[in-house]
């Protein structure tokens, strides 16, 4: 990659990344690394690293990065008022450059889930892979002359951002979900593209029903939650999956009665859940494979209550459902773009 490209990639980063020259001063910081400084560009280049992250003990440390030719890191750093946490890390690019890296942490919250505090290590270390794989991706789709590649790389791109986005959510203290206008079956229809652009394809049924209002919510959420059923379903050996939604009256969940909720039931032919798992099925780090985390169908009813639904399980081999009820209590009205009902095979 030259530098071009290079400066590219690095202004799109989600990451803190700065350049540091020979005399321990800023040469260079993306709109990331300034974001966290709360420093514009032009007062933060040229300052000394260590006025900049408030520690007079990282120049002898950065001085060692630049003379051994070394990595240094500095775990949970101090900066400002309000006070900010910090992880960063110095890394020799050439003789006369270093690379720094900052990312910001979340502040200590009380009421981080079980899952998403599971979770906050894991999203820290997935930003900067995510960059680079963006970057690529960008690089990608402005050299290849085909159309169907060109869109194979704008899906990489768009998938990139939406994993940022939730990797910053949760490395966030914890707050109420988004409350935009969704038609879930535009989620729908993103989510079979993706499951289509993967090997060895699920066969897709979709049967939709039409008049579903717009409702409220967080349409990344929700894709994710769809996406990891999805994906279980394909490790348990599915072959044919069906997207099915419906409107439903009365609908008990938990203590509340519902006037009306949206139905959306993922069937699929797979193995299915083994009749050991089935009470603790969406319980953190419970899995039924050897090599699966147990945090796929947690995180998933945790964003289904996020948004006052409910995921449920039933079905056994061969016939398998997942059934995400949602609200409709507050819905918009359905828009006249709403997907088709007809069911087809993709």
């Amino acid at each position: 990659m030259n530098e071009g490209d290079w400066r590219a990639w690095a202004e799109q980063a989600t990451t803190g990344l700065g350049l540091v020259d020979a005399r321990l001063h800023l040469a260079w910081l993306n709109p990331a690394l300034a974001e966290a400084l709360e420093l514009g560009p032009r007062r933060a280049i040229g300052q000394p690293l260590a006025s900049l992250l408030g520690e007079p003990a990282v120049a002898s440390q950065a001085a060692r990065a630049r003379d051994e030719q070394r990595t240094v890191q500095w775990r949970d750093l101090r900066l400002g008022a309000p006070e900010r946490r910090l992880d960063v890390s110095l890394q020799p690019l050439d003789a006369e450059h270093l690379l720094l890296e900052v990312h910001v942490l979340a502040p200590p919250a009380a009421g981080h889930s079980p899952v998403s505090a599971s979770l906050r290590g894991l999203a820290h270390e997935v930003k900067n892979p995510l960059a680079g794989l963006r970057g690529a991706a960008q690089l990608l789709q402005r050299r290849v002359g085909e159309a169907e590649l060109k869109a194979l790389a704008g899906m990489v791109i768009a998938e990139a951002d939406r994993l940022a986005a939730l990797a910053d959510r949760l490395l966030r203290p914890a707050g109420a979900p988004p409350q935009d206008a969704i038609n879930l079956h535009a989620v729908l229809e993103r989510v079979v593209a993706l499951l289509e652009a993967e090997p060895s394809p699920l066969a897709i049924r979709q049967d939709y029903d039409p008049s579903l209002p717009e409702l409220r919510g967080d349409a990344d959420r929700l894709q994710q939650l769809l996406l990891n059923l999805a994906r279980n379903a394909r490790e348990a050996g599915a072959r044919h999956l069906i997207l099915r939604t419906r409107a439903e009256h009365g609908v008990r969940l938990g203590e509340r009665v519902l006037r009306t909720a949206l139905r959306l039931d993922m069937v699929d032919d797979g193995a299915g859940v083994p009749a050991a798992l089935r009470d603790t099925l969406f319980e953190p780090l419970v899995s039924g494979r050897a090599d699966g985390t147990g945090l796929g169908l947690a995180m998933a009813r945790e964003i289904a209550h996020e948004h006052g639904g409910e995921l449920r399980h039933a079905g056994g081999p061969g016939a398998t459902t997942f059934t995400l009820w949602l609200p409709l209590e507050h819905a918009w009205p359905a828009h006249p773009s709403t997907v088709a009902s007809e069911s087809h095979e993709s």
